[in-house]
């Protein structure tokens, strides 16, 4: 029974790709050479059951099969990680392990294609939900991902779900995206540090050349015939930037912003710089939808966001429900002897609020 509604509330949330997937994903280098991996997770539909996770070395897990029943591969940690998942502790979204290695999820749909699944590989079968968890759990580089990964199969549990696709950061900074088409793996260094959704990586970084003419500062004045053109103020170099939450615009957005943010020094102003960012692409409940036709009232469809200092392994993150950002550090961790645990974001989901002192 508890396979079933495991399955079944996994689906429910998962299933429709007609709502707001709006995810945006942005990396921060700072002038210490800090790597930040950050993002905002974004679900309109419904409100999920999110929470984090911290698992401890030694902790074994299996895959979620089409069935319903996890009897896919299974696989043991062999370095401990924490990160958020999402409406089960084994569907991780976004988390990093004690060795450094940063994995993170975002919706991907209509140009991925999985294998279908075959049950003689069940044994290897991995659902896309776990890849993350798979993952932080075996691994500590990149390069060793990237060996493993014909190792398995990995499967989407309903076959008319999303696909997803992945972003994968060490502590040196270095990033890909892992993109699954026709069943092949493909693996893209993502030097601009930026991932969103659909269409394939490769096409958002074809189409931000058709930005080029955009740059930080002013434009203009510009001698116009007899008369001289001004702007009506400053910023008038992105005048066209895009500012709607499809995919490739929030790409090109996230984009420019991050590649123009001033340098900071630090890890922590990198990831309060990172939350200041990743502001501009907080979708807020009912744009998804026709006007009265919105499934619900969520403070916002950006359900949470996530800044990840991974060369320092410290998470932060606030929620839709309260913006105070919260900590996770890593190093005070035991990971060899603390037990697997997972807890809800908000202890009380409303925003805290603290009142001015007035002599």
């Amino acid at each position: 029974m508890k396979k079933l509604q495991f399955c079944g509330t996994l689906l429910m949330c998962l299933g429709v790709v007609n709502v707001a997937n709006a995810c945006t994903g942005i990396t921060l280098k700072a002038t210490d050479n800090s790597v930040i991996a950050a993002r905002t997770m974004d679900w309109s539909g419904a409100e999920t059951n999110n929470m984090y996770v911290i698992v401890p070395r030694g902790h074994s897990q299996q895959s979620l099969l089409p069935d319903g029943k996890m009897e896919g591969l299974e696989f043991s940690a062999l370095y401990g990680y924490a990160g958020i998942a999402t409406e089960q502790p084994e569907f991780v979204i976004d988390g990093t392990n004690e060795a450094g290695l940063s994995a993170a999820l975002f919706y991907f749909p209509n140009y991925g294609k999985y294998e279908p699944y075959n049950d003689a590989t069940k044994d290897i079968s991995l659902a896309d939900f776990q890849v993350v968890s798979w993952i932080l759990a075996r691994f500590a580089t990149i390069d060793q991902v990237k060996q493993a990964i014909n190792d398995v199969r990995i499967i989407n549990v309903d076959p008319s779900a999303s696909t997803v696709h992945w972003r994968i950061t060490d502590a040196t900074g270095r990033q890909v995206v892992l993109e699954i088409v026709n069943g092949v793996p493909n693996f893209y260094e993502n030097e601009i540090g930026v991932l969103t959704n659909s269409p394939g990586f490769q096409w958002q970084m074809t189409n931000l050349n058709n930005y080029v003419n955009l740059h930080p500062g002013g434009a203009g004045p510009t001698e116009f015939g007899p008369i001289e053109l001004r702007s009506f103020g400053s910023g008038s170099g992105f005048r066209g930037l895009p500012g709607d939450f499809t995919p490739p615009s929030r790409f090109v957005r996230a984009a420019f912003l991050k590649t123009y943010a001033l340098p900071q020094t630090n890890a922590f102003d990198a990831v309060t710089q990172a939350f200041h960012i990743l502001n501009n692409f907080d979708v807020p409940s009912g744009i998804q939808f026709p006007v009265g036709k919105s499934p619900t009232n969520m403070p916002a469809a950006t359900q949470w966001t996530i800044a990840t200092d991974v060369t320092n392994r410290t998470i932060y993150y606030h929620t839709m429900y309260d913006r105070s950002i919260r900590k996770l550090d890593m190093d005070k961790i035991d990971f060899a002897n603390i037990m697997f645990q997972y807890h809800p974001l908000d202890e009380t989901k409303s925003q805290p609020t603290v009142s001015v002192t007035i002599d």
